[in-house]
């Protein structure tokens, strides 16, 4: 690794970047379906579901609160090495056999050394990258990860069900997807920022934004986490709920970004409470479509889960919007640790109604965020006049699948270093 000044790196080390966790995304988005999916499938292991889900989240609070530490000691090079070994760990365990516990504590695992990648990936497109074209090297980052997570989700279609294959073949990727950034060079970026969480200051600063990222936190992990173990409880083969996961990676997409873009024209909050209206919509209309619908299934699942993400990134930018550069890092500390908390609690809730209500729940509970959330920012609009459009940053897509540390990992200081 080399240390270079921000900005001069060549187009080729990001490309190196972005290709090593699109690879990555090919197995994760194997691992992201098959493990509620295989869980839910049976009556004696389908209460782990809920808890693995929220395992990932918890993780990924871990993660990001000792990405920074661990970097500073360890260096970006030794760190995203030793992160991927975790995601490898914890696929093994996965690959051993059916273990409720041991399957939980693996998703955890996963959850904390994905932030970190995630991190570390960030510091050094934002390191190498030139401001010129910095935010759309980002873009584009997010955008190959999670068209990556849906190709491995249909990847696990193609794939013989009840055997261990499907966790092989996500370590085998993520064992590929080192070598691209192992044999280039790249620059050595500084440590990111310490997390501060400040909650006064985030609410302070845009209280639609704080709960619009708590209310992503509940709609991401309710819709994408709980839609394989819905599935397989309505007893759907592997390859059709592969399919459907893969639609919903391009809805993420395809539906985020006119919204976003019309978030750049009007008032953001006003575009907060259409998304909410859609998801609202289109929750109300999976509640009634059945597997047997197939293809009008797809539609509305992909709606579903574009417009809960597009709450993640229209929130992200209307907090930027009202923030003074000086309060970034805990701004955007706090809203990663909101995201992770409400990531975390929400699905252990659903898994303790699921017995009661059935395996609707997190339709319910996509609904009533939607709904609840909506009628705040309705309520806030009356409070607080919008965001003068010279103060407005252009939006950026982003996913709720991928953290963003953006404001963490941007250079502090020109001179900073690290050993390799």
């Amino acid at each position: 690794m080399d240390s270079q000044v921000p900005g001069t790196a060549s187009p080729l080390s990001i490309a190196a970047i972005i290709l090593s966790m699109t690879i990555l995304a090919l197995g994760n988005g194997i691992i992201f379906t098959y493990v509620p999916y295989t869980l839910a499938r049976s009556p004696e292991t389908q209460w782990a579901a809920g808890f693995a889900i929220a395992a990932v989240a918890f993780g990924g609070l871990i993660g990001s609160v000792i990405a920074g530490p661990l970097i500073r000691r360890a260096g970006h090079a030794r760190l995203f090495a030793a992160s991927f070994a975790l995601v490898i760990v914890s696929e093994a365990i996965i690959a051993i056999g059916v273990n409720p516990w041991a399957w939980v504590l693996a998703r955890g695992i996963f959850g904390a050394a994905g932030n970190m990648n995630f991190i570390i990936t960030q510091s050094w497109i934002n390191h190498a990258a030139s401001n010129d074209w910095r935010g759309k090297a980002m873009s584009f980052f997010y955008m190959t990860y999670v068209i990556g997570l849906g190709f491995g989700a249909l990847l696990l279609g193609q794939l013989p069900e009840a055997t261990n294959i499907a966790p092989v073949v996500a370590i085998i990727f993520c064992a590929i997807a080192i070598l691209p950034v192992s044999l280039t060079r790249l620059p050595i970026p500084p440590a990111p920022a310490s997390v501060k969480v400040n909650l006064r200051l985030a609410w302070r600063n845009s209280p639609v934004a704080l709960i619009g990222i708590l209310a992503s936190g509940a709609l991401s992990t309710s819709v994408q986490s709980f839609t394989p173990v819905y599935a397989a409880v309505n007893g759907v083969s592997q390859e059709t709920i592969a399919t459907l996961m893969f639609v919903m990676a391009l809805g993420l997409l395809f539906v985020q970004y006119p919204l976003g873009a019309l978030s750049d024209r009007i008032d953001r909050r006003y575009v907060l409470i259409l998304t909410c209206a859609i998801i609202a919509v289109a929750g109300f209309f999976a509640l009634g479509v059945s597997f047997s619908s197939f293809i009008l299934l797809l539609i509305v699942f992909s709606v579903l889960a574009g417009s809960s993400e597009a709450i993640y990134s229209i929130a992200s930018a209307h907090a930027s919007d009202r923030a003074d550069p000086s309060y970034f890092v805990p701004l955007a500390s706090t809203l990663l640790i909101a995201w992770s908390i409400s990531a975390t609690i929400v699905p252990l809730g659903i898994s303790a109604l699921t017995p009661i209500l059935g395996p609707k729940t997190f339709l319910f509970t996509a609904i009533l965020v939607a709904i609840a959330y909506a009628a705040f920012t309705l309520l806030r609009l009356r409070q607080r006049p919008p965001s003068a459009e010279e103060e407005r940053d252009g939006f950026e897509m982003r996913s709720a699948q991928v953290p963003d540390a953006t404001a963490l990992t941007q250079p502090v200081s020109e001179n900073a270093g690290e050993n390799p």
